[in-house]
């Protein structure tokens, strides 16, 4: 009873493999006439792959040997056309020079005119032999696809052109558009781009400013005119695609595109079109040449050459005009989509004409105004906030019998360094809407948590402005409001602090800033809780002292001078080491 069932499950699992599309055993006869993998995805552009014969010529029944060589791949489909009319069937037959890795497949009524692989095995070259007809046309070429992974493959490689002896010369172009768009040379870059002739033969751009481009953590991009044409040349370290852009503002869209992509160790470079922020959709029609790569130890290098005017092509810049020009980097994935650059791209400062007048420039992956935004929000909560909370908790006793400008010098050093904070604060928090034009729906929590510091940081002296008297009732319930209100702002601050330090417009060097930060807030409360037990052991001192009242008050004396040397002693710490996290925060903003 069991048998049919058997039966009917084999049958369906033979139908389900006839039907699938991939071929690893080469039988791909439903290709004869297309050459086209039904694979799922477009085929790639520029491939490395050549064909190559020992001969130019051939009579009927004469052999040619052919050979197909290049990086590894793992299919491959080979066969010759006429060469005037390279849709029509496949012209004569092949013999096979290594049979573990080829075999004859018959296309149409012409009996072994193609050769494919055998399995999946990496090859670098397939040699086979190709046998001309007796009536072959006058001329013939070979065609090649070639398979490197299932949804990375090129169609149609052109090939060499052979022809029968007095062959009349042809018009007729021998080339068909899907060759044409596979058919741009690339080599490969033995050397890594140097910087002789920036500012002198050629217009560079370089990150950080003045950096060698054999360096890996040099971000390069140089123009070079030459005559009609710019050989660009483009340098980074990145495990998936460097991208540079030409625009006429500071903000991606309506831009042209350059992209090198690294696909499993090989580079493909293809024009794009930006399209508001959506990710660019490659070119069909590479406008590219004299295209060439290198990849070593994760740094990707790529040169292409293209003409300074593109009228056929639409979505090309003219290249004698100023743009602004960006530079990014980030992840691809194979066969797939690019995914968005991980941190901001590098941005000139202006626009520039890189035909025009050779410069040698840097830029910078954070605009001035996010660099400003950030610089006095570091100022205002690790110098002055900070200092300015420790001398009102820990100052009073010490500077209570000096004045200044007819106040208490505690009160009036803390007031000034709160209202310089509520100062830098208001200022840094109006840059980045400025910048943005408006609110961020991709800064995550930090434009909510930077609204509310801003809010409690006005709260403050507002409040501080109907403070009660010294003895009135009410002063009690003052200070722990003013407390509670000042310590939840320095808190959300250092957390704003930490979540806008890796935004894409700033995001400072990882994972520097993080420890960083978490030294600085160590530091702190460090400090803070040594004058706490320092306070609690000089109260405890003076509540030992027994003796007589002159004893006791000389004692009290001698313990508050002792006390008030201590407290002095660590606040001049506390501020140089305040100072110092500030000039590293500042370096690392002025650096990116």
């Amino acid at each position: 009873m069991e048998l049919p069932g058997l039966a009917f499950a084999v049958w369906m699992f033979t139908c389900f493999y006839v039907s699938v599309d991939g071929y690893p055993n080469g039988k791909v006869r439903e290709a004869c006439a297309s050459m086209i993998p039904r694979h799922g995805s477009s085929p790639q552009q520029s491939s490395e792959h050549v064909i190559r014969v020992n001969g130019t010529e051939f009579k009927p029944g004469s052999s040619i040997e052919v050979q197909l060589s290049g990086p590894d791949f793992e299919g491959f489909f080979i066969q010759a056309r006429d060469a005037e009319d390279l849709d029509s069937p496949a012209v004569g037959s092949f013999i096979l020079f290594d049979k573990r890795h080829s075999q004859l497949l018959t296309c149409g009524r012409t009996k072994n005119s193609a050769v494919s692989h055998t399995s999946k095995a990496k090859k670098k070259s397939v040699k086979v032999y190709w046998i001309a007809p007796g009536d072959a046309p006058k001329r013939v070429q070979f065609l090649a696809t070639v398979v490197k992974k299932y949804k990375t493959f090129w169609v149609k490689i052109p090939g060499p052109v052979v022809s029968q002896p007095n062959a009349p010369f042809s018009t007729t172009p021998l080339y068909t558009s899907e060759a044409i768009s596979t058919s741009r040379s690339v080599s490969y870059l033995t050397k890594p781009f140097n910087a002789s002739g920036c500012g002198n033969t050629k217009f560079c751009i370089r990150n950080p400013s003045n950096c060698d481009p054999g360096n890996a953590s040099c971000f390069f991009l140089s123009f070079q005119q030459e005559r009609s044409s710019v050989l660009i040349e483009m340098s980074g370290a990145s495990e998936g695609y460097l991208a540079f852009a030409l625009s006429y503002d500071q903000w991606m869209g309506d831009d042209d595109a350059y992209l090198c992509i690294n696909e499993d160790h090989h580079v493909s470079v293809s024009t794009a079109y930006l399209k508001g922020r959506s990710p660019p959709v490659l070119d069909s029609e590479n406008a590219l040449e004299d295209v060439s790569w290198r990849l070593v130890d994760g740094v990707l290098q790529c040169s292409f050459r293209r003409s300074i005017r593109l009228a056929a092509y639409k979505g090309r810049f003219n290249m004698d005009a100023s743009y602004y020009i960006f530079l990014a980097d980030g992840e691809a994935s194979e066969g797939g989509p690019i995914y968005k650059h991980r941190r901001q791209p590098l941005i000139t400062d202006g626009m520039y004409n890189v035909t025009g007048i050779p410069q040698d420039i840097g830029g910078s992956r954070s605009p001035r105004l996010i660099k400003a935004h950030g610089a006095l929000m570091f100022v205002a909560w690790i110098t002055t906030a900070s200092i300015g909370v420790v001398i009102a908790r820990f100052f009073k006793p010490v500077w209570s019998h000096s004045f200044l400008f007819g106040k208490e010098m505690w009160f009036q050093v803390h007031r000034m360094l709160m209202l310089t904070t509520v100062m830098l604060t208001s200022i840094s928090f109006v840059l980045p809407f400025i910048y943005r034009g408006g609110w961020s729906k991709q800064a995550g929590f930090h434009p909510y948590l930077g609204c509310t510091v801003m809010a409690l940081t006005i709260f403050q002296p507002l409040m501080a402005g109907f403070r009660p008297s010294p003895h009135a009732p009410r002063r009690q319930l003052f200070n722990w409001f003013h407390w509670s209100i000042g310590t939840t702002a320095r808190i959300l601050a250092v957390v704003t602090m930490f979540l806008g330090m890796d935004l894409p417009a700033l995001d400072l060097p990882d994972p520097w800033d993080t420890y960083t930060m978490i030294g600085f807030v160590a530091w702190h409360v460090g400090v803070d809780v040594l004058l706490e037990i320092h306070s609690y052991c000089l109260i405890r001192k003076v509540e030992l002292i027994e003796d007589d009242r002159v004893q006791i008050l000389q004692s009290l004396t001698s313990a508050e001078a002792e006390g008030h040397l201590f407290k002095q002693i660590v606040l001049t710490i506390y501020v140089c080491g305040n100072i110092v996290f500030l000039i590293a925060f500042l370096a690392a903003i002025n650096h990116i």
